[in-house]
Formats: structure tokens, C-alpha cells, sequence
């Protein structure tokens, strides 16, 4: 754009939205806001603003030594915590830009949607959310880092949307599809995210099961599979397809699927939740895993001022409590053994030779 003030891009930028994305999308311009407002950038919309103080956070570095399924230490090519959140924005943004929805405003929320993720995946959040009294939920969590702890304290101050798109992108054990709107993002953009998030995991958890010998066949999903692709690129090509259809099909109303793509996905994850996340020698590691959480909780309640001394935090009117269950779901894998070792087990003097 030669010979334009940069003062104006944003607002360029911000005009194509309105005469390119459909009626139905959330417009930056259009934003609830922030709760601190603050001056707009001259070049980046807000969401593309937020996607960009997301990935610049600590939290968002954090995710590669966090565990998805399998150990990060189990193999190099096992999915982290990471690795699964950039499989999530690309199936997230490819579906938003179909369907000409806001695209920076859906990578922003499938960046950060799981930035409150516990070291050792759901085993440490299984034991925060029995061991912490008020009880643990991943996603209370994402949104609690970018409201409060990340920017010492301050947080990243994103827009409504992103936030109400983090706090509201799981469905737990819920069935996939629901017509109802309790518990979902106000936005379809979030609602976007909330449909690519299990379109991504259902796939690379079992490309990942496969590798690890953990499941050797796929004899009990052969309908499912016959649905959707034999392998992980087809059916996640197969399920981003169907999704912009049977939405695109439906008015736009809702992101949804198709009833045969829908149930094929349903029975992969009922598969996954039998015979790979509740298997005996997955659970094993996890049960080690969570003595490490539970122990570690239980030592920074009764000694809240290590945490404030190396963190620089606060011990505020949310209690000893609070601040043990937010440093520890920041932890990354290594970084929580390692801080056991430190704090649980012996370290024998060095043998020095006699002279």
C-alpha cells in the first residue's frame, strides 16, 4: 500500500471485515471490548491483538512440556499440550474461513483455550480438582491465566469474545453436538473452536495410541473409521468438510455435523475413552504422576511463602490455597519432577576422593 498513513490500516482492515465476512460474524470493529479499555493499535484489529498476546505469554511457552495423552517424555513425536493447540487453530481457522467467520478472533481462542492446562494432563487436573476445595476445571483455569497471572498479575486484557471463547470451548464427557446454548460461546467463532478442539484430539489421540502399541487394532471402529478415513488426514478432512456443510446447510444458525459424521465421531471417542485413556498402562504412569500433583499441593499450602518469594506473587484474600493450585497448573511436566526431586528426595553428598 504504497503511500498510506499506517494509522489507517487498522481501520482498512476493518472495513474489508465488514464487506467480506458474513453477517453473522463478530466484526472487530464491533467488539464487546476490554474490561481496561486501552488505546486501539494503528495497524492490528483487537482479536488479532489478542492472538498475538497469546502466543507471546508465558503460559502459551509453557504448553510445549505439558502432556496431552502420553508423557512428553515418552517420544519425540507425541503430541504436547502444544502441539495439539496448533492443530487446533489450523482446523479451527480452515472451518472460520469457509464459512466467512472472523478468523483472528477463532485462532485467538484455540490459542489460549488451553493455557490453564495442569503438567500431566487430566491426571494432575483429576487431582487439583479433588485436592483444591472450590474444585479445578481446565478451562476456569485458561481464563484465570489471562485475566490474572499472566504480566505479573495484570493479565494479557483481552476482548470479551476471546475470553468467553477460552472459558466455554470444552464439552468434557458432554455429547459433541448439543442444540441447546448453555455452557457454549456466545460466538460462532468460539463454538468453532469448541467443534475443532475434538475434531483435533480424537484424531492425533489415536494416531498417538496407534504409535505407542497402546492399541493394536481398529477392528472395533471399523464403521467409524469406514465414515470418516482410514487415516488421521482423511478424517479430519472428511470432519472439517462435513462441518462447513451441515452448518452452511442449517443457515449458519449453529456450527454443527451431519448425523452419520456425528455419530462415526461420537463412537471414535467412546473408543478413545475405553480403550486408551482408561488403559491400565496409561493409567500407571498417571497414577504416578498424580502422587507428584497431590504431594506438591499439599507441601505449598503449608509453606505458601516459597511460592511467594520465588514468584514475587502476593498471598491475597483468596488464600494459601488458591496460590498453591495456581502455581502448580502452571507447572510444565519436567519443571513439577523436578521440584519434587527437590523438595521429596534425598540429595547424597558428592563422593570426594581421600588424599
Amino acid at each position: 500500500m504504497p503511500g498510506t498513513d499506517s494509522t489507517n490500516i487498522r481501520q482498512m482492515l476493518e472495513e474489508e471485515e465488514r464487506r467480506t465476512l458474513s453477517p453473522k460474524a463478530v466484526l472487530s470493529a464491533g467488539t464487546k471490548g476490554r474490561e481496561n479499555p486501552e488505546e486501539e493499535c494503528s495497524i492490528r484489529p483487537v482479536f488479532q491483538r489478542d492472538r498475538d498476546r497469546i502466543i507471546h505469554s508465558k503460559a502459551f511457552r509453557r504448553l510445549k512440556h505439558k502432556t496431552q495423552v502420553f508423557l512428553s517424555t515418552s517420544g519425540d513425536h507425541y503430541r504436547t499440550r502444544l502441539t495439539h493447540t496448533l492443530e487446533v487453530a489450523q482446523i479451527a481457522r480452515t472451518i472460520a474461513k469457509s464459512l466467512r467467520l472472523n478468523e483472528s478472533l477463532t485462532e485467538a481462542i484455540a490459542l489460549g483455550h488451553d493455557l490453564g492446562h495442569t503438567p500431566f494432563g487430566h491426571a494432575g487436573e483429576a487431582v487439583l480438582d479433588k485436592v483444591f476445595p472450590p474444585g479445578f476445571k481446565h478451562w476456569e483455569q485458561s481464563l484465570r491465566v489471562v485475566e490474572r497471572l499472566e504480566r505479573g498479575g495484570r493479565g494479557l486484557n483481552l476482548t470479551f469474545e476471546v475470553k468467553n471463547g477460552i472459558l466455554h470451548h470444552s464439552k468434557g464427557s458432554r455429547p459433541i453436538y448439543s442444540p441447546e446454548p448453555e455452557g457454549k460461546p456466545e460466538t460462532l467463532e468460539g463454538n468453532v473452536v469448541r467443534f475443532s478442539d475434538t475434531v483435533a484430539y480424537v484424531n492425533h489421540d489415536l494416531d498417538d495410541a496407534l504409535r505407542a502399541n497402546i492399541i493394536k487394532s481398529t477392528s472395533k471402529i471399523e464403521g467409524a473409521l469406514s465414515a470418516l478415513g482410514s487415516t488421521s488426514s482423511q478424517r479430519i478432512d472428511t470432519m472439517v468438510k462435513d462441518v462447513v456443510k451441515a452448518t452452511l446447510d442449517y443457515g449458519l444458525e449453529t456450527i454443527r455435523m451431519s448425523p452419520r459424521v456425528l455419530e462415526a465421531t461420537e463412537e471414535l471417542r467412546e473408543f478413545l475413552f475405553q480403550l486408551v485413556y482408561y488403559r491400565e498402562n496409561v493409567l500407571s504412569e498417571f497414577t504416578k504422576s498424580s502422587k507428584i500433583v497431590q504431594e506438591l499441593y499439599n507441601y505449598f499450602v503449608d509453606h505458601p511463602e516459597e511460592i511467594t518469594k520465588r514468584e514475587g506473587w502476593e498471598l491475597s484474600e483468596e488464600g494459601k490455597e488458591r496460590l498453591a493450585c495456581d502455581f502448580i497448573a502452571g507447572m510444565t511436566d519436567r519443571f513439577a519432577m523436578r521440584i519434587y526431586k527437590q523438595i521429596f528426595l534425598p540429595n547424597p553428598w558428592l563422593e570426594q576422593e581421600s588424599f
